[in-house]
């Protein structure tokens, strides 16, 4: 679990948005520190630009793999236009993650 500042804004936003029974964020920074990519080098120094996401919520019953990927997308749209350069989500309905 990360703790750093963006971590805890993402995962408040999350919370507000989706009430998960299960919310788990990785910083994954670590391991993409020195590579290179067009525009750039993709890990920051001190992390918090890679992340695993995983989410557990009712609200995503109904939706589509993509539909529930948008919807994180769009809760998430400020940290992903800034400072988080990747973010992998698995969202998943309670029965879901049961299974």
């Amino acid at each position: 679990m990360s703790d750093g500042p963006i971590a805890t804004v993402m995962r408040g936003k999350l919370t507000a948005a989706f009430a998960p029974v299960r919310l788990e964020l990785e910083d994954d920074s670590w391991k993409h520190a020195g590579h290179h990519h067009e525009g750039g080098i993709d890990a920051k120094d001190g992390g918090e630009s890679h992340f695993q996401l995983t989410i557990v919520s009712d609200a995503f019953a109904g939706q589509t793999r993509v539909a529930r990927q948008r919807a994180v997308n769009a809760v998430l749209k400020e940290e992903l236009a800034g400072p988080v350069h990747a973010l992998s989500i698995r969202a998943q309905t309670p029965q879901e993650a049961q299974a």
